[in-house]
């Protein structure tokens, strides 16, 4: 193999693909990035063998062939040229690539390609969606995914496919995350599935606003695979059903409350402060106006005995009843941070009961908090 790349592709390539690769990996070769020629291009593949990366670069190719680097050592010996021309030639019988990047060389030690995994990725997208969709739809949900293995099928996305109607959904026990969106194409047999929440944001970081991205739906595999641009991204879905989430969500409720996001944002990242010593439990209450023309009071307290407190007073248009309820501060300020709205609605049926947070004016993104006990 003799080719020839631009070090600024081969560096951002190298950021993107690596993410498949894993720590402590179950085999050696795993540890490595694989490095093939494809016509003018080179290809770039990784995988953990449940999630797997492919990236294509722009390439002078001399000579055809493949080897596999170790991911760290390739990447960050790449990422630490100057921005000139990569030479990379193979010596098949030592599996070393020889690499100059103008005065700097390096010879790097691989194994053989023949000794990688092979990496399916699904053929063709069964769905298009704008890449600016996608990614809001990720980040509005992925947060609210559980971290710890106690139930796997919580640290997935659920994704469900509807006439035309995408759903994404997320759940950890104590929240609840869901985004709709409207497809062009029609699914007249449901179809849902669960893909890992790490997958999701892999998706979520490497698509850009302006892309078309397809998505491949599982056939025979059991994965499903995203393309954008000279990437692919395939993952294996999490066996198991995901709960029936849409039984908690509220549909009426006793209090509205109408508050600025920001606002209510900054505040409660001051009450967290404090929180963090009392299990990030925080107290909101909502005081309704008493007279028409007034505003709302709504006051967000954190505390903690050895640190001390702090009180955010805002003003707010709130109807029904008033309410002293406690949640989990970092659920609250984690929503926050993915909405984009100026306004967002906060409801609830009292301090037992869960709360419901969503943008103002939209019906297409709601969020679901469980209380926390005083």
């Amino acid at each position: 193999m003799i080719v020839s790349v631009l070090q600024e592709n081969l560096a951002k390539s190298l950021n993107i693909v690596t993410k498949a690769v894993d720590s402590n990996p179950p085999l050696p070769v795993l540890a490595n990035v694989l490095l093939e020629t494809e016509d003018s291009r080179l290809k770039i593949s990784a995988t953990n063998l449940e999630l797997s990366i492919t990236m294509w670069i722009g390439a002078k190719v001399e000579q055809s062939g493949s080897i596999t680097l170790p991911a760290r050592t390739f990447s960050e010996l790449i990422s630490s040229l100057s921005r000139e021309r990569v030479d990379l030639r193979l010596d098949a019988a030592t599996h070393t690539v020889h690499l100059r990047c103008g005065v700097q060389t390096s010879n790097i030690r691989g194994i053989d390609a023949d000794e990688y995994p092979p990496i399916n990725h699904n053929d063709s997208a069964n769905l298009q969606l704008d890449g600016e969709t996608l990614r809001e739809m990720i980040l509005q949900t992925a947060f609210a995914a559980a971290r710890e293995q106690n139930r796997p099928i919580l640290t997935g996305v659920y994704l469900q496919l509807d006439g035309q109607t995408m759903t994404m959904a997320a759940a950890d026990g104590y929240r609840l995350a869901v985004r709709t969106t409207e497809i062009s194409e029609s699914f007249d047999e449901k179809q849902d599935m669960v893909v890992p929440a790490r997958t999701m944001n892999e998706i979520a970081r490497i698509v850009e606003d302006d892309q078309e991205i397809g998505i491949a739906l599982p056939a025979q595999r059991n994965s499903i695979t995203v393309f954008a641009p000279n990437i692919q991204i395939s993952s294996q879905l999490l066996e198991g059903r995901f709960p029936d989430f849409a039984s908690i969500i509220p549909r009426a409720f006793v209090t509205s409350t109408v508050l600025y996001t920001n606002d209510l944002l900054v505040v409660c990242q001051r009450a967290e402060i404090f929180a963090r010593d009392n299990a990030n439990s925080a107290n909101l209450s909502v005081k309704p106006a008493q007279n028409p023309g007034e505003p709302a009071e709504v006051l967000i307290v954190g505390k903690s005995a050895e640190r001390g407190d702090s009180e955010g007073m805002l003003d707010a248009t709130a109807e029904g009843e008033p309410l002293d309820i406690s949640f989990n501060i970092r659920y609250l300020i984690d929503v926050l941070r993915v909405i984009k709205e100026e306004r967002v609605v906060f409801q609830s049926n009292g301090p037992e009961n869960p709360g419901v947070l969503k943008p103002e004016n939209r019906d297409d993104f709601t969020h679901v908090i469980m209380p926390m006990s005083k």
